[in-house]
């Protein structure tokens, strides 16, 4: 008895709101058929997930932190406690000591491999003989895949107040559907991670992908960058390297890795990176190029982005990438750059000094966001109107592209281009509710 009443009790003093919570799960169950078709729809929801056009942040405004503030400091805490517990120790983790992590080297080839993939199928999609029109307004960097340019009125440009925010339409290039941000090349990103401003013009400047490629370990012969084999000491915070200079000098040059021009472990690897190939390579490759249809080329470029963000979003779990909290800057090390060349929100309490942080996957590739054309047509159709600017979606330029060429929706991008919403007319717009 005793038993059953402090099971009472214990009920008893449940709160009100779970209690609620289980009584409309349960009742939720029952309306759909059960806890099976409930399992069963969960899991067909869950393989398309829903993702939305992230919407631009103001210019004044700064960007959101990755990881939160308070999580930051909580790591600053224990590294500067565990320098003073032992000012002089040996950096036990890659790549903060210096080597490279082994398991990553594949994935940096193979999104290098994937970014020449992607470049040489949007340049045969946007420049070959069965182009996609692509167009860029003259004014603002606004971007449309299609024949007809579109009518929404989002012109933020020059002389915009007097066109009514209307876009003036441009032939675009392939630098208008893939964006790719350049930064600081590093020769050592461990021994000296900063380029200082005196240095802005005598330090080469890459792509921020290629960048952060190369210090995962691809070699580039025009980027050199050094190689250790020993991790290296913090000495109360600072790094002492007594690796011997010409160990490291020889040591690019002497590498297990293959060679730039060696065949990647990928099977689909680009003939592009390889710069000598015997002569009867050159034609089968050129007669497998023709025999590629436009739908095929699309798929396979589509799917070279989508390796190529994976990849890096891999590599970046390791590799730290800065960028500025107020303008497009990024830099691919340990830190962030001390060249004083910020124009954005508040520069000059920073002495045109960048506010880093820690970057993302859009900021080391900017998906430059256009409209779904849902049916471009032999014609290119009328164009998109300002009034139905609601019912329509959003897509990468390269996923837009690649989709009018043939491609097949990628599930990531379905709830974002819309295309289980029907626009209405243009005469019919004022009677939708």
């Amino acid at each position: 008895m005793q038993g059953i009443l402090a099971v009472r009790s214990g009920a008893s003093r449940a709160p009100l709101h779970v209690l609620f919570a289980w009584r409309r799960g349960a009742r939720t169950r029952w309306l759909h058929g059960g806890g099976g078709g409930s399992g069963l729809r969960d899991a067909e929801e869950e393989d398309v997930p829903y993702a939305d056009v992230p919407r631009p942040g103001r210019r004044w405004e700064r960007k959101p932190y990755v990881t939160p503030m308070k999580v930051l400091i909580r790591r600053a805490k224990e590294e500067r406690q565990t320098r003073r517990e032992n000012p002089c120790r040996v950096l036990e983790h890659p790549p903060d000591n210096g080597l490279l992590v082994p398991h990553l080297v594949g994935v940096a080839r193979r999104v290098h491999a994937a970014r020449e993939r992607l470049l040489d199928g949007l340049t045969r999609l946007v420049e070959g003989e069965d182009a996609i029109p692509v167009k860029r307004c003259r004014f603002c960097s606004e971007v449309h895949v299609g024949r007809v340019g579109h009518e929404i009125r989002t012109c933020e440009g020059r002389d915009s107040g007097a066109r009514n925010s209307l876009h003036v339409w441009r032939p675009g290039t392939v630098r208008d559907v893939v964006g790719f941000p350049y930064c600081y090349h590093l020769f050592d990103r461990v021994g000296k991670p900063r380029v200082v401003h005196k240095e802005k013009y005598d330090v080469p400047r890459l792509p921020a992908i290629l960048e952060l490629c190369i210090q995962a370990g691809v070699d580039v012969d025009r980027y050199p960058t050094k190689r250790r084999t020993r991790p290296v000491y913090s000495i109360e915070g600072r790094i002492a390297d007594f690796e011997p200079d010409e160990a490291g000098d020889s040591e690019p040059g002497a590498s297990s890795e293959p060679p730039a021009c060696s065949p990647l472990p990928s099977p689909a690897a680009p003939t592009a990176i390889c710069s000598f190939s015997p002569d009867d390579s050159d034609e089968q490759k050129e007669e497998e190029e023709e025999e590629v249809t436009v739908p095929e080329l699309a798929s396979r470029t589509l799917q070279s982005w989508l390796d190529m963000r994976s990849g890096a979003a891999r590599l970046m779990k390791k590799y730290s990438v800065h960028t500025c909290g107020y303008c497009p800057e990024v830099q691919v090390g340990p830190k962030g750059h001390k060249v004083r060349m910020c124009r954005a929100t508040k520069h000059q309490q920073r002495d045109g000094q960048h506010a880093w942080q820690e970057a993302t996957v859009d900021d080391l590739v900017r998906p430059s966001y256009v409209w779904h054309v849902a049916d471009p047509g032999d014609g290119g159709g009328p164009p998109l109107a300002n009034e139905l600017k609601r019912y329509y979606g959003k897509a990468p330029a390269v996923v837009e592209l690649c989709v009018q060429a043939g491609a097949p929706v990628p599930a990531a991008y379905r709830s974002m281009m819309r295309l289980d919403v029907v626009p209405p007319a243009r005469d019919e717009y004022d009677l939708v509710a």
